[in-house]
């Protein structure tokens, strides 16, 4: 199981400190919300903020995108260190040319969808995919409650993914715990997006393990 915990969730004013904390950790990916306000009733980390952490961090930066009109910063967040892009499905009008363009800049390209989008929605895109994301709460804020009908949703996914002959990662992201993990691994969930069970656990390393046995 990949984990990618979400820096969301973390101290802001020390932000370095928990950034290190992953890098010793046995966490695979560093999970990055950006929201613009308007896509989401929220406002996170702009690029200097994504660079600092860059400039800190010893693995992969997971950059899920939540905001409107994505393409006209895809080079922008290449630039400060993406290593995989997400976007979302109800944000992009051309969903494909927004695909290639992330690639065409060598990251990986993903599609996150919101907790009413059916996963239908890409099977004609499937194929050119790295990631999927399965929102299992809505977007917006950290520490949501887990929304069930995600389990199901990820078995709908790995059909998909599987009958395509894709091989697009499934992640999910909200609510992410030792017992909702158990049901989304053994739906196919191939990575999982934790951010207040992580950094608000007595000992994050210890929760990190325990989420990537599952």
């Amino acid at each position: 199981m990949i984990i990618s915990p979400s820096l969301l969730s973390c101290d802001f004013a020390n932000i370095q400190r928990d950034v290190e904390m992953l890098n010793q950790s046995k966490a695979d990916w560093l999970h990055i919300d950006v929201m613009d306000g308007v896509f989401v009733p929220n406002i996170s980390f702009g690029f200097p903020v994504v660079q600092a952490m860059h400039k800190h961090a010893k693995k992969p930066l997971d950059v899920h995108l939540m905001i409107v009109n994505p393409d006209q910063y895809v080079e922008e967040f290449k630039k400060v260190g993406a290593e995989y892009l997400t976007v979302h499905f109800e944000a992009c009008t051309h969903l494909h040319r927004t695909i290639q363009l992330i690639k065409s800049h060598g990251m990986k390209a993903g599609v996150a969808l919101n907790p009413h989008t059916a996963v239908d929605v890409l099977s004609e895109i499937i194929n050119d995919l790295d990631l999927v994301l399965i929102m299992s709460v809505n977007p917006g804020f950290g520490g949501q409650k887990f929304i069930p009908q995600a389990v199901e949703k990820v078995r709908k996914l790995k059909n998909l993914i599987q009958n395509s002959g894709s091989n697009a990662l499934i992640e999910v992201d909200g609510g992410v715990n030792q017992e909702t993990g158990k049901l989304l691994a053994e739906a196919g969930a191939d990575a999982l997006v934790a951010g207040s069970y992580v950094f608000n656990s007595e000992n994050p390393h210890k929760t990190i393990e325990g989420l990537k046995q599952l």
